[in-house]
């Protein structure tokens, strides 16, 4: 009988604290992410001056994402950004514009991407998800490409008249909180 109070109670212990820690893994996720764009990133890789930073925070709730863009050493005009869907060293489709011109809007909302060099800034929800419904994520479809985000299967592209389809880009990564 003592064996059988000493297993339960030392099994019980045991359980709690792996529930817990599952628990604590679930609702502990974590919230930052942040790439550095470079052109050597591209696919196939830039050579440029430019670079970038892209840093964003989601939400408790994974209903909001709220990103800065900063950017510089373009020596032509930005003419587009945005999140992407899509692996290290692979091409894949546009999810969430971040910023757009009169040329290249982007939807209704999208910010004025600063011309050379600049900072964007905006939160963004499941109405900005464009897709890529080619790659089986649907418009207004946020937790899956927050869990593309939290998998590292997308980057951040700012694009430019020299190249428009990207001179720099990064894999956007976790951020340890």
């Amino acid at each position: 009988m003592r064996y059988r109070i000493l297993f339960l109670s030392v099994f019980g212990t045991v359980f709690g604290i792996l529930l817990a820690s599952w628990l604590a893994m679930g609702q502990g996720k974590p919230h930052s992410v942040r790439a550095s764009l470079v052109g050597f990133q591209e696919v196939p890789a830039v050579s440029t001056q430019a670079s970038g930073d892209f840093e964003a925070h989601i939400d408790s709730t994974d209903t909001q994402l709220t990103y800065v863009l900063q950017y510089s050493g373009f020596t032509v005009s930005v003419i587009q950004a945005h999140i992407h869907f899509g692996t290290q060293a692979t091409i894949g489709g546009v999810s969430i514009f971040l910023c757009g011109t009169a040329a290249a809007p982007g939807p209704p909302g999208t910010p004025e991407c600063p011309q050379a060099a600049g900072t964007v800034t905006r939160t963004v929800t499941a109405a900005e998800v464009i897709g890529p419904g080619g790659q089986s994520i649907a418009a207004g479809e946020f937790a899956e490409i927050l869990k593309a985000i939290r998998a590292g299967a997308a980057y951040a592209n700012v694009h430019s008249m020299t190249f428009p389809a990207g001179e720099i880009r990064g894999q956007i990564q976790e951020q340890q909180n």
